[in-house]
C-alpha cells in the first residue's frame, strides 16, 4: 500500500513543490490538502500549473482537522509559517500522524534559543525535545520511524553539507568560519513587499539580516557544533539575488595546519559523500542553474594562499525550494518509512 500523505498549508511555494513531488512519487499518494484560510482554496486556482494533475476531490482544500487528516493519511507535511506550525503539530501527533515540519518551530533544540531568535515563546517544548533534525546526509540513523521531523532551513542545509566533512576530518579550525550566501526571492515566500516589488528588486543585489541578524545563523551553528563536538560560531551574511530560485554559498575557513593540501580536502568530501545520491562533489565551480529544480547539492573546495596565509574556500549550491525545502522533506519521509531516499526525487 502506498504511504498516504497530507499537506497543511499547500498554497505557498513550498506547498506547490510538495504537491508536484508527491504526485509523481512511486510509493506515496497525496490524499489530503488542508488550509487555515477562511475561504478554502482550490489549489488549481492558486497554481494553474496543477490543472489536470490534481483530482477534483483533492484539489479543494479542507479545514485543518487532525482527526480527519489522520483518517486519510499516514504522514503530514506542515508547510505553515513559523509559530503556526507548533500550534497544530501536537494535535496531529496525538492523532497518530507522523509530522514533517518545514517551518523553523522544531529546528532549534533549545527552546530559549528559539525564543531569542524568533522573538516568540515556544508553545510545544515537549515535542521539541523529541523532534529529529532532518538532514539525512548527517544524521540518517535517527530518521527511521521518527514521529516528528524538523526539516532544515535552506541556508543551513547548504552550509552544513559544505562544512561538515572538513570539521569531521579535522582539516579546518573552528574559528573563523565566514559564510557569504545569496538566495533567490522564493526564499522570502509569496507575501508581497516593497523589497520584492519587481521594479525595486530587478537588477539588484543586496545584503540583508547582516552580522548575526538572520534567523538561520543559530541553526547553522547548532548543526556545525554537533558535528564538531564543541561550540561553533560563524559569521553569516545573506544576500538577495534577482532570480527566482537557488542558493550559492561561498565559505571561508582556516586550515588546521600549513601542510593541509587541496587533495586532502577533496578526499574528505569524497569519503563523506561517496554513497550520497544527492551530494555531488565537483571539480568545477557550482552554479545555481545546475541544481535548479533538483534535490542535489553541488560542492567544490579550493585551497588558496595570500602571502603565507592559507585559506580554504568552499562553494555550495542548492535549489532553495527543493533540497532547501520540499525535496528534502520528501527525502526525510522516505527515510522515516525506510524507502529508497531517491524515490520521487530522481
Amino acid at each position: 500500500m502506498p504511504i498516504r500523505t497530507a499537506i497543511i498549508g499547500p498554497t505557498g511555494y513550498t506547498g506547490y513543490h510538495l504537491i508536484d513531488t508527491l504526485s509523481r512519487h512511486p510509493s506515496a499518494e497525496l490524499t489530503y490538502l488542508a488550509s487555515h484560510r477562511d475561504e478554502l482554496p482550490d489549489i488549481r486556482e492558486v497554481f494553474p500549473a496543477l490543472l489536470g494533475r490534481v483530482d477534483d476531490d483533492l484539489a479543494i482544500c479542507r479545514p485543518i482537522d487532525p482527526e480527519a487528516v489522520a483518517d486519510e493519511a499516514d504522514v503530514v507535511f506542515l508547510a505553515l509559517p513559523h509559530r503556526a506550525a507548533m500550534s497544530y503539530a501536537p494535535k496531529l501527533l496525538d492523532a497518530g500522524l507522523r509530522v514533517i515540519d518545514l517551518s523553523a518551530d522544531y529546528r532549534l533544540a533549545d527552546a530559549a534559543l528559539y525564543e531569542r531568535t524568533y522573538d516568540h515563546p515556544h508553545a510545544d517544548p515537549d515535542n521539541l525535545a523529541e523532534a529529529v533534525y532532518g538532514l539525512p546526509e548527517l544524521n540518517r540513523d535517527q530518521l527511521p520511524g521518527a514521529m516528528l521531523v524538523a526539516n532544515p532551513g535552506c541556508y543551513p542545509t547548504a552550509a552544513a553539507l559544505a562544512v561538515a566533512p572538513l570539521l569531521s576530518h579535522s582539516l579546518v579550525k573552528h574559528d573563523p568560519i565566514i559564510i557569504n550566501a545569496a538566495s533567490g526571492t522564493t526564499g522570502a515566500g509569496k507575501k508581497a513587499s516593497d523589497l520584492l516589488h519587481f521594479p525595486n528588486h530587478n537588477e539588484s543585489y543586496l545584503p540583508y539580516g547582516v552580522i548575526g541578524g538572520h534567523r538561520h545563523q543559530p541553526e547553522i551553528e547548532q548543526t556545525l557544533s554537533t558535528v564538531a563536538g564543541k561550540l561553533i560560531h560563524t559569521l553569516f551574511v545573506p544576500h538577495l539575488l534577482p532570480i527566482d530560485r537557488g542558493i550559492l554559498e561561498t565559505i571561508y575557513l582556516e586550515p588546521t595546519g600549513p601542510d593541509v593540501t587541496e587533495d586532502e580536502l577533496y578526499e574528505a568530501y569524497e569519503a563523506t559523500y561517496a554513497d550520497e545520491p544527492f551530494v555531488r562533489v565537483r571539480e568545477g565551480l557550482p552554479n545555481v542553474k545546475d541544481v535548479a529544480g533538483t534535490n542535489f547539492c553541488d560542492i567544490t573546495v579550493r585551497l588558496t594562499k595570500q602571502g603565507d596565509r592559507p585559506t580554504v574556500v568552499v562553494f555550495s549550491a542548492i535549489d532553495n525550494m527543493i533540497k532547501g525545502a520540499a525535496g528534502q522533506a520528501v527525502q526525510n519521509m522516505n527515510a522515516v518509512f525506510d524507502l529508497d531516499e531517491t524515490a520521487g526525487l530522481l
